[in-house]
Parts: C-alpha cells; structure tokens; sequence
C-alpha cells in the first residue's frame, strides 16, 4: 500500500516550476505595465498567469499540508504571498504612475525571492538565517 508521501516528489516539482513560471510572467507583465505595451491586453496574458498561479497555490496547499501547515515557516510563507500578491497588483495593475508601478515590481520581486528563501531554508528568516 503507498501512503500520500509518495506523491511529495512530483508534486514539489510541479510547485517549483510553476513557481518558475509564475515569476516569469509577473516580470514580463509588469514591464508591459510600466511601459505601457497593450501587449498586457491581449487574451492569454490575462489568462495564462491566473492557470499557473492556481496550479502554484493547489500545489503549496498539498505540500502544505503533507509537511504539517502549521510550521513557522510555512505561515510565513503564506504572510509574504499575501503581501506579493498586494504589491503585485500595483505593479500590473493598480499603480497609477509607471514608477510607482516600476517600485511595486522591484519590492514584489524581492518578497518572492524572500518567499524562496523560507522555502529553500524552512526558515522564517529567509536568506538571513
């Protein structure tokens, strides 16, 4: 009999490559945004990165709750994807300036890299542990 442990692999790796994938449309989208490509318009754009980022999600939350969600670093993992995910729409969407917008990817940027870091570390403190 094969316990639920079995799939911890293959779904790790579908989380780390929607994680690749997501950080790659954001920062496409967002120099779109900035410089005001009506490239961010068109269908599969406003498409494509909600699929991945649901597939992301789905994934963290099976993880999750393989691993135990209660961990101090799989909570601050969900605190840091709230704030990207605020200061990521500013960046595509919601900044009203393109250097506000420019500001808001810059610092989305770095709260995902801080979120790998908790990932990679199973730390709060990031790449500071």
């Amino acid at each position: 009999m094969r316990g639920p442990m079995e799939f911890y692999t293959p779904i790790k790796n579908l989380h780390m490559t929607a994680v690749s994938l997501s950080i790659v449309f954001f920062t496409i989208r967002a120099y779109w945004s900035i410089t005001g490509s009506a490239l961010l318009q068109s269908r599969l754009v406003r498409i494509a990165p909600h699929v991945v980022d649901s597939i992301l999600f789905i994934c963290g939350v099976i993880l999750a709750i393989l691993v135990g969600p209660f961990q101090p670093w799989i909570l601050t993992k969900l605190a840091l994807l709230a704030c990207y995910i605020v200061v990521g729409t500013i960046a595509i969407k919601r900044g009203p300036t393109p250097g506000t917008r420019f500001t808001a990817a810059l610092l989305a940027v770095g709260i995902f890299a801080y979120i790998v870091g908790v990932a990679i570390r199973h730390d709060p403190a990031s790449w500071f542990a």
